[in-house]
């Protein structure tokens, strides 16, 4: 998922399906790459599990998938929480 959303291009094109769906070809409109290349954008996204492709007719309809953002998030805050204790003990030693 990291290295998914390490690309600027991919991250927009998140941005964007997070605020509601599209296709490649409406994505491609605002991007500065072709719709080849948002296709194979999303095909990264939906690898890492940060969006899910449904088909609609002839028409592949994006949506964004939270839930991996929210678990990273999650264990970020944990890793974050145990450092501060770590620090924050390594402080106390540092001071007596």
């Amino acid at each position: 998922m990291f290295t998914a959303l390490a690309d600027g291009t991919r991250r927009a094109v998140v941005d964007q399906l997070a605020h509601h769906p599209a296709t490649a070809s409406e994505l491609a409109v605002r991007a500065p790459v072709s719709r080849q290349a948002i296709v194979k954008h999303l095909g990264v996204l939906e690898a890492a599990g940060l969006v899910t492709g449904e088909r609609d007719g002839r028409r592949v309809v994006y949506r964004f998938t939270p839930e991996p953002l929210r678990d990273a998030a999650e264990w970020m805050g944990v890793v974050g929480a145990e450092w501060d204790e770590r620090l924050a003990r390594l402080r106390t030693l540092m001071q007596r």
